[in-house]
C-alpha cells in the first residue's frame, strides 16, 4: 500500500528565490506547506571538482498523488542545471496533520 504523504526537498543558493519558490508551490496548492532552513553548507562533486557552497534547504509536505506535479513545477522554475529533487515517503503523521495536508492540497 503506497504511503499517502511525502516530503519533497530541494536546495537553492538564494534565500529570496527559495521564498518565492515555496510561496508559489503552496499558493498553487501543490504542497500544504513549505519550510526554508539554512543556510546549510553543501559539499558535492561538480564537473570534476569538489565544490562547497552555502544553500537554503526547501522542504515541502504534500500528498503522494501530487509529488510528480510538484516536482515538475519546481524543475520548471529552478535555476540550477541539475537541481536536487528528493522525495521521501512519510511513514505516518498524526490524524489531524494528515487531514490538514489533504485538505490544503485539494483544489
Amino acid at each position: 500500500m503506497p504511503r499517502e504523504f511525502v516530503e519533497f526537498r530541494t536546495t537553492l543558493d538564494d534565500r529570496d528565490v527559495a521564498r518565492e519558490l515555496v510561496r508559489a508551490a503552496v499558493g498553487e496548492r501543490l504542497a500544504a506547506c513549505g519550510q526554508i532552513a539554512g543556510p546549510v553548507e553543501s559539499t558535492y562533486w561538480w564537473r570534476g571538482t569538489v565544490e562547497v557552497e552555502e544553500e537554503w534547504l526547501c522542504v515541502f509536505k504534500t500528498t503522494h498523488a501530487l509529488a510528480q506535479r510538484l516536482g515538475e513545477f519546481i524543475l520548471e522554475r529552478h535555476p540550477y542545471e541539475v537541481p536536487e529533487v528528493v522525495i521521501i515517503a512519510i511513514d505516518g503523521t498524526s490524524r489531524d496533520y494528515g487531514e490538514w495536508i489533504r485538505e490544503e492540497t485539494e483544489v
